[in-house]
């Protein structure tokens, strides 16, 4: 037996089996001191170990109990590197291993060059943890950012969940700590246990790039091997470009996928990502949409938070699935000419222990003081944007979603909280920039830069922002000073549409300029229109609930409601239920009330959203220049009186153009005169009063052909029936 202290010193081997060395890979594994080949191993899980060759198998060294756990013994000396394996018994069970302190890092010093200035665009390769071959063995390798921890381990099951077992080796100045841990694979569960800087033990932390979660309500990340995915989306990646440019139909279902539809004969159970690839993406192929957009995926411990409190950035959420069975859902959606988007959140995070709050004891993520870091409204903490490091974390997790998931967009949740200091904040509760102001300058540089590294990747993607106030130029280029997102959600349209719909007809002569205003603006931002989840939740009620009169007027109106805003300019975003008039409030915990289709007047509104879609799709004039003002020509906005409106849409040259009236009263109007622009015949196209919709059948069928009549300020007019609390429109026939 060799004496203890030249094995290991007494203060070395106290700080290894007590957790508390920072450094373990200076001392554990193989090392040569003093001429002699030392072999060290915290193992306090064994009652013996042994050192074999991993070639042979052959017992090459016993190793000695030298303090609780910690093994060490001298191996007959062959050459300063061989490989090795260890051999463990505990009670009459034995079982060999590989020693993760016998392999080399993995990380390069390019990885370490690009972590330490905050530019890695692909920090998730370098991060989280990756199955894969390093020097010869099959095994995880991890990775964590914690630059001011004294030590990180990475415990689970495995290892007893026991810190001492796996601490991580620093990486030089850029505070990423690393270990390659053989045989482990796709499956494992793990957290990093870490000691701050004054060596407090912290509570366990999920990986922050983690590929994987546990089911909540437990908290532990899971080891995903992401490779080996057979992508067949290719043809839809090559012509997504031209689907998502801004003169494209874009009709967008927003959609909760927890609460979309349930299995009521297994425990009222959500659907998975393999049942949603076929019934959800079925049901929005078949009403017409051009995109799904699903609120947040990334793992959210809270499920009454929606997604919107994100903890894993990195993992889809493992509530309906593994990560490739979302890709498999992804991919399901592009086969049916789908395009997803999924709702992202940069503007906040929340407190849960294992999340990103104070990381490696410190406010790493978030600003310290809370006037920055700690967000009212939301009991969240706020991103420190001013930190490189956080901004690539963001940044990176972005383009992870368009790398790895191939999805098609990012709509990116409260950007308004983002861009102002003082947001929901009273007088002396938050610190102006640099000049004094309420900007939040360094979120408006890191929306910027996420904009122009994710459309540089690939400018076939879009970003939309949802921006509630009237900071200029959100979907403005970058290099005119703009945010660079490619649409911005219209709140202001639907704020005040809204608020006109809740009028009693009799009232909205009163009110007409809520349904006209957004047209003073229209043309400022690449608009998307947007009937979202948060408009049906809060006490809200539902869409239809929030209209006036007897059921059938209620039907009218919303019918009347949704031809306004399919005619209007902006592309168009629906949440999941209103296409059908879900009755009641939206509830996260229960489905859709799928049920309603049985009855008339629910299938006749789906059914209208359906043809609107269609119709849509088909109309260059509806979408060619949602964004230009020569696409676009009142007719006739300020008839108060009547509460009708009536405008022109217009395509590029050679489409044709297409009329639509408005009717926000319940009284038909016969032998109405409108002034038209062109000469010809106007067919009706699409009448939202039609009795397939649950209406009265009033209208102008096989439409009107134009008489020599000047009206409106245009050379010509026609006579039609405007039906009663409905939009009709007409396009003009050569």
């Amino acid at each position: 037996m060799s004496d203890t202290a030249d094995l290991i010193d007494a203060g070395t081997a106290a700080a290894i089996a007590e957790g508390r060395h920072g450094d373990p890979f200076a001392v554990l594994g193989l090392h040569e001191i003093g001429g002699k080949i030392v072999v060290r191993a915290m193992r306090p899980e064994a009652d013996s170990v042994e050192v074999l060759d991993a070639k042979t198998g052959r017992k090459i060294a016993a190793l000695e109990n030298v303090r609780d756990g910690l093994y060490a013994g001298v191996v007959p000396r062959r050459k300063n590197r061989f490989d090795y394996k260890l051999r463990l018994t505990r009670g009459g069970e034995s079982w060999e291993e590989q020693d993760a302190y016998a392999f080399g890092p993995k990380l390069g010093e390019m990885d370490e060059y690009l972590l330490g200035e905050g530019t890695h665009d692909n920090l998730w390769d370098a991060l989280g943890a990756h199955v894969c071959t390093h020097e010869g063995v099959h095994g995880t390798h991890f990775a964590v950012w914690a630059p001011n921890a004294l030590r990180v381990s990475v415990v689970g099951d495995f290892n007893g969940w026991d810190g001492r077992r796996h601490v991580m080796r620093r990486r030089g100045a850029t505070g990423v700590h690393e270990i390659f841990v053989p045989g482990l694979g796709d499956g494992t569960v793990y957290k990093y246990e870490i000691l701050d800087a004054h060596g407090n033990l912290l509570p366990l932390k999920a990986d922050p790039v983690g590929f994987g979660a546990e089911l909540p309500p437990a908290t532990a990340s899971v080891v995903r091997d992401l490779d080996g995915y057979d992508w067949s989306d290719a043809g839809w990646l090559k012509k997504r470009g031209a689907k998502q440019r801004i003169d494209q139909p874009i009709s967008i279902y927003e959609v909760h996928l927890e609460s979309w539809r349930r299995v009521p004969e297994e425990g009222n159970r959500s659907l998975t990502y393999l049942e949603h690839a076929t019934m959800l993406v079925d049901y929005v192929r078949d009403m017409g949409f051009t995109h799904i957009e699903l609120t947040p995926v990334s793992e959210y411990p809270f499920g009454g938070s929606w997604g919107y409190q994100p903890v894993g950035l990195f993992a889809p959420t493992s509530r309906f699935g593994t990560p490739q069975e979302f890709r498999q859902f992804v991919d399901a959606c592009h086969a049916a000419g789908i395009g997803l988007i999924i709702d992202w959140v940069p503007g906040h995070f929340p407190t849960d222990q294992h999340g990103l709050g104070r990381f490696d004891g410190t406010p790493l993520y978030e600003h310290a003081d809370p006037k920055e870091g700690f967000h009212p409204d939301w009991n969240t903490l706020v991103y420190n944007y001013g930190r490189t490091e956080v901004q690539n974390f963001l940044i990176a997790n972005a383009r992870f979603w368009f790398e790895e998931y191939h999805i098609d967009g990012l709509r990116v949740d409260a950007v308004a909280s983002m861009l102002y200091r003082d947001y929901s904040r009273k007088e002396g509760e938050w610190v102006p920039n640099k000049d004094g102001g309420r900007e939040n300058l360094e979120a408006i540089a890191f929306m910027q830069r996420m904009n122009t590294t994710v459309y540089g990747a690939d400018d076939s993607i879009l970003t939309a922002a949802e921006e509630s106030t009237a900071f200029p130029g959100v979907s403005a280029p970058v290099d005119a000073g703009g945010l660079g997102f490619g649409f911005k959600w219209n709140m202001g349209w639907m704020n005040d549409t809204l608020r006109y719909m809740a009028e009693d007809p009799i009232n909205r002569k009163y009110h007409h300029d809520k349904m006209t205003f957004g047209l003073h603006y229209a043309f400022s931002e690449n608009f998307i229109l947007p009937l979202s989840h948060d408009e049906v939740v809060h006490g809200k009620g539902s869409l239809l609930g929030r209209m006036p009169g007897d059921d059938w007027q209620r039907f009218a109106n919303l019918r009347a409601y949704f031809g306004f805003m399919w005619g209007h300019p902006g592309k168009k975003l629906l949440f999941m239920g209103g296409e059908f008039a879900q009755a009641q409030e939206w509830n996260n915990e229960t489905s859709l009330d799928w049920h309603l289709l049985d009855h008339a007047s629910h299938e006749g509104m789906q059914r209208l959203v359906r043809d609107l879609n269609t119709l849509y799709r088909a109309t260059p004039a509806l979408f060619q220049k949602d964004h230009q003002e020569d696409g676009f020509r009142w007719i006739d906005g300020g008839n108060a009186a009547d509460s009708v409106f009536s405008w022109v849409r217009y395509g590029e040259a050679g489409e044709t153009p297409v009329l639509v009236v408005a009717n926000f009263t319940p009284v038909p109007r016969t032998g109405f005169r409108i002034g038209v622009p062109h000469e010809g015949h106007w067919d009706e196209k699409l009448n939202s009063d039609a009795a397939i919709y649950g209406g009265t059948d009033t209208g102008t069928p096989g439409g009107a052909r134009t008489d020599a009549v000047s009206m409106h300020g245009c050379p010509y007019s026609i006579e039609i029936t405007v039906p009663p609390l409905a939009t009709v429109f007409f396009q003009l026939e050569d």
